[in-house]
């Protein structure tokens, strides 16, 4: 029997995951380098070296596209929310120090939807890992 909760969580699972990869996929198949500068530009108050504000640029397309698609496909739910959530402290420590305060307070809402989607964990029916539970017996 099909539950809405377990629908509710699919559904928010796919959109945050859609969201987060295509923020790193986006970047990625569009000016990489211009990213990076533009990283680079909003972290110049921020007292962090250049060379890690410029590496975080460089990284950052590749984790986002990475946790969003395994959030899409199901897979290693739980891993792949708890890097997201490791991935938005990183993010949030960067902006915080750059005292740029609407984007720290957007992430928030970030953080507050990879919360639920892990406190729910058990909710995940629809995805990879349970299909892979459900079939090594």
């Amino acid at each position: 029997m099909i539950k809405k909760d377990e629908i509710a969580y699919l559904l928010l699972r796919l959109t945050l995951g859609a969201n987060i990869f295509l923020h790193g996929f986006s970047r990625l198949i569009g000016d990489h380098a211009a990213f990076a500068a533009y990283m680079d530009k909003q972290m110049h108050n921020a007292p962090l070296p250049g060379f890690l504000v410029h590496l975080v640029g460089v990284v950052l397309p590749w984790c986002e596209g990475t946790v969003g698609l395994l959030m899409i496909l199901g897979l290693w739910t739980s891993l792949a929310l708890i890097a997201g959530s490791l991935l938005m402290l990183t993010l949030q420590i960067g902006t915080c120090l750059a005292q740029n305060w609407d984007v720290a307070g957007a992430q928030l809402i970030y953080v507050l939807l990879y919360f639920i989607l892990l406190t729910y964990c058990e909710r995940n029916r629809w995805s990879v890992d349970r299909w892979w539970e459900t079939h090594r017996r």
